[in-house]
């Protein structure tokens, strides 16, 4: 009895000591994010978070912080190539999703990627990544429809389409007031899961008064 007792002890701990270590990281890395000035400050936060996703391997949250992070570099450094940072980020995405496959932050991320790409060059790509832009949301909406960020994400795309395309401010406004709603109770699973863009609604719907 006594030595199942120690042997349940000793592995507790070592759940402990990973969760632990763990949380370590991901704090260490949300505070690199938190900080990052620069596209290349960024970059090194993906780099990092990737290596904690390697490290874990069964946990989507460092994959998905690192595409994320990849995403906002590129944004971050105009001269950057942004279809190359697509393709980088698509791979991490890729590694997060083998983890968990229906998840609403994914697609989220899914739809920033497209849209960076679309952005190449708006009049002959936005058919057909404002096509992969439209069903990344609508699966992001699909898999937690309490979720804001799909909302966020779709007002801040369709602020800057044209009224003739189906977009524009009053297309826009109503997505934000959706997803300003939806943040009031909205709450995260850990202090580690996304909890971002509140304030980016915010501004925007004040853009589309």
């Amino acid at each position: 009895m006594k030595k199942l007792f120690v042997v349940a002890f000793l592995f507790l701990s070592g759940i402990l000591t990973a969760q632990s270590k763990f949380e370590g990281a991901m704090q260490n890395g949300l505070t690199q994010m938190s900080q990052a000035k620069s596209g290349e400050d960024m970059a090194a936060t993906s780099a990092f978070f990737e290596r904690v996703g390697d490290a874990e391997k069964d946990k989507w949250l460092p994959y998905y912080y690192a595409a994320r992070t990849y995403v906002l570099s590129a944004w971050m450094t105009p001269k950057s190539d942004k279809d190359k940072a697509a393709e980088k980020a698509k791979e991490l995405i890729a590694k997060a999703e083998s983890i968990d496959k229906n998840n609403s932050e994914i697609f989220c991320l899914k739809q920033t990627v497209a849209v960076m790409q679309l952005t190449v060059d708006a009049m002959s790509r936005w058919q057909t990544y404002g096509a992969v832009a439209a069903e990344a949301i609508a699966r992001a909406k699909a898999a937690d429809p309490k979720n804001p960020r799909p909302y966020l994400l779709e007002g801040q795309y369709q602020i800057n389409v044209p009224e003739a395309f189906g977009g524009g401010k009053t297309v826009a406004k109503k997505l934000l007031e959706k997803s300003i709603s939806l943040y009031e109770t909205f709450q995260p699973a850990s202090p580690f899961h996304p909890n971002w863009g509140k304030e980016d609604a915010v501004k925007l719907l004040a853009a589309c008064q």
